[in-house]
């Protein structure tokens, strides 16, 4: 097998911004809860609730021409904006919830406006009122945003919660993305020192949003929402097992509001990269080759450095839209796999200057050699193509 990919085009997904000035909404409101920024220094802000410090936070958390330029060093493409979870609001008035969410949304918005090229916007909604959130969800489409922000529960409801299920059928009949993201940790008040409820409670969020969304069939039901989730999925990835084994045994327990088995699922939804470890993210990725079919009228963007494939049956036409690369230092690559193993055999990496004339050179060489087409893990011998021999 000969896949190909790109060393151009990185999107980060998981990138959270505040307003530079927030209203003070505890005074507008009549209660406390809320976050404001104290400016005490150039270029940096604590963030306050009710007086009490937060967090630091420096001028990347909401100059985009500060992130344009970090992303230049970084070599990130584009950002994904959404608020800093503490932002929800969940636990207050549905309508004082409404506008903060109106504010944030509308801030991400105007950044997208004056930098499409380099952010893509996702909204937050007053999840607590289904009603008020589906009529916000419609109006952040209305503003360019292409998706929403959401905690992993909103106060007493899980995600499972058949009063948060209008919400997502509307994302799915909007065709709005849901970045599904910690907030108000479980178990917090035992967890009072070292940080626990970051480094605890957040990866258990995670995995509690996930299986929510599969045992109480959200994703069965609604099969083309698209949902990802941060940090890597949290804890879920490895106590996936764990979780697979307890519908198998105990479905009297697990399986009582959709009989599809967790694994099935896996595939259908998304995962951040966010994990701190290369072999946390190597066994997210598994290495593994997928198959993909696509149908009529379907698309799907690649992430960059993604080998891929595509395939297209006889009588079939297909689109691909790539941005242009001559002169710019991008590299592409080809990567040939193992047909037995999927083991890499080898790659090669170029400036591509031309579809149809620059990829046939290193098709020759590696068709042309043994030695790269015999995989090193498993002998076998790929067969030569004769198109290139």
């Amino acid at each position: 097998m000969c896949e190909i990919t790109s060393r151009n085009f990185t999107v980060d997904i998981h990138t959270h911004i505040l307003p530079e000035h927030i209203p003070n909404f505890h005074e507008r409101f009549g209660y406390g809860g809320f976050i404001n920024l104290d400016h005490h220094v150039p270029c940096r802000a604590r963030m306050l609730k009710d007086g009490e410090f937060f967090r630091e936070i420096e001028d990347n958390c909401w100059s985009p021409e500060a992130r344009i330029k970090e992303c230049g060093r970084q070599h990130v493409d584009v950002q994904v904006l959404s608020t800093v979870p503490v932002m929800f609001s969940y636990w207050a008035k549905p309508e004082h919830t409404l506008e903060v969410s109106q504010f944030l949304n509308d801030h991400i918005a105007e950044i997208c406006d004056r930098y499409p090229d380099r952010f893509v916007g996702l909204g937050t909604l007053p999840m607590q009122a289904p009603d008020l959130a589906v009529q916000e969800l419609r109006r952040c489409k209305d503003i360019g945003l292409k998706g929403i922000e959401i905690g992993t529960h909103i106060n007493d409801w899980n995600l499972d919660a058949p009063e948060l299920f209008p919400i997502f059928e509307a994302c799915q009949d909007q065709d709005m993305a849901i970045f599904v993201h910690p907030w108000d940790m479980m178990s917090k008040e035992k967890m009072p020192k070292y940080w626990l409820p970051w480094l605890v409670g957040m990866p258990a969020e995670s995995s509690l949003a996930i299986c929510s969304m599969i045992f109480g069939g959200v994703f069965e039901r609604l099969p083309k929402l698209r949902v990802a989730f941060a940090h890597g999925g949290g804890s879920f990835p490895a106590t996936l097992g764990r979780v697979q084994h307890g519908f198998d045994v105990r479905p009297d327990l697990c399986a009582v509001d959709n009989n599809v088995a967790p694994r099935d699922y896996m595939g259908k939804f998304w995962l951040d990269s966010l994990v701190h470890d290369p072999k946390m993210l190597e066994y997210i990725v598994d290495g593994e080759a997928h198959e993909l079919q696509l149908g009529p009228g379907d698309m799907m963007t690649v992430p960059a450095k993604t080998p891929h494939s595509p395939i297209r049956h006889e009588g079939s036409i297909g689109l691909v839209v790539e941005r242009i690369r001559e002169g710019r230092g991008f590299t592409d690559g080809l990567l040939w796999f193992c047909d037995k193993c999927n083991n890499k055999l080898h790659d090669t990496y170029f400036e591509l200057k031309n579809v149809e004339k620059d990829f046939q050179p290193h098709f020759k060489i590696f068709y042309g050699s043994e030695e790269h087409r015999t995989c090193s893990k498993c002998g076998h011998v790929m067969e030569t193509d004769p198109r290139f021999v």
